[in-house]
């Protein structure tokens, strides 16, 4: 498994060009050779060129879901110049019930067979919405047993499924083939609220996570930090990377 980073982490640091390349710069130096673009805007041609300059490989997006809806080709065109080969959803839109979902994937499955006809792959991104059980189940159920694993792997978020109240190593490996990549995020308890951490600097049971993610054939495991509470969020990604680098040197 390889270890990248999700720059929503540096969003803040990313609204301009010379933001862009001096982020770019500084995860490339902590040691980061894939990234995840989500959260800033960007040129494929233009990024795709500056991250070959600094050894680094997108791997996955998040896209908003009106563009894979209705312009599919050319996401699928930036993602191929890119040489990314996964698009991924940050969000579920619509109702977050199993009604919801199945609305969900009965929209998507057009851009999915369109995706997968090209060699990418669409990846959904859980919260912890999906777990909770409703009167006609749970939208996570629907997600996974409903859907073809072909066209829809999952961006399994550890924090977000611990937060969700499930036993992650177990999740994992319920989901066997079907997490491509993944988002590696630490959790604290602060008085009764769940605060996002770097990876190491928390609660959660990385011997545990990682393993079942090796086991299961993930790909890549992007460190994403959703809040650094004025931390500096390139010194936090530094931090994960680190820890994560006892397992993966």
């Amino acid at each position: 498994m390889q270890i990248g980073a999700q720059l929503y982490t540096t969003r803040d640091l990313m609204r301009s060009p010379e933001g862009i390349r001096s982020t770019l710069e500084r995860v490339a130096a902590i040691g980061y050779k894939y990234i995840q673009c989500s959260g800033f805007a960007f040129e494929a041609a233009e990024m795709k060129a500056l991250c070959d300059s600094l050894g680094l490989g997108v791997r996955l997006t998040h896209t908003a879901c009106e563009r894979i809806l209705n312009d599919t080709e050319n996401v699928i065109r930036e993602h191929l110049l890119l040489q990314c080969p996964y698009v991924g959803v940050g969000y579920m839109p619509g109702q977050h019930t199993p009604a919801g979902a199945r609305q969900f994937l009965q929209e998507f499955t057009p851009a999915m067979q369109a995706l997968h006809a090209a060699g990418l792959k669409l990846q959904y991104h859980n919260h912890a919405f999906e777990y909770a059980r409703l009167p006609e189940g749970d939208v996570w159920s629907v997600l996974v047993n409903e859907s073809d694993p072909a066209l829809l792997g999952f961006t399994l978020d550890v924090f977000w499924a611990q937060y969700g109240g499930k036993n992650v190593p177990e999740l994992i490996r319920a989901l066997k083939g079907r997490i491509d990549v993944c988002h590696v995020k630490d959790m604290n308890l602060e008085e009764h609220e769940h605060r996002f951490a770097a990876v190491g600097e928390g609660v959660l049971e990385w011997p545990g996570i990682l393993g079942a993610l090796e086991e299961t054939g993930t790909e890549y495991a992007f460190v994403e930090q959703d809040d650094c509470y004025g931390k500096d969020p390139l010194e936090e990604l530094e931090t994960s990377f680190r820890f994560l680098a006892q397992y993966y040197a």
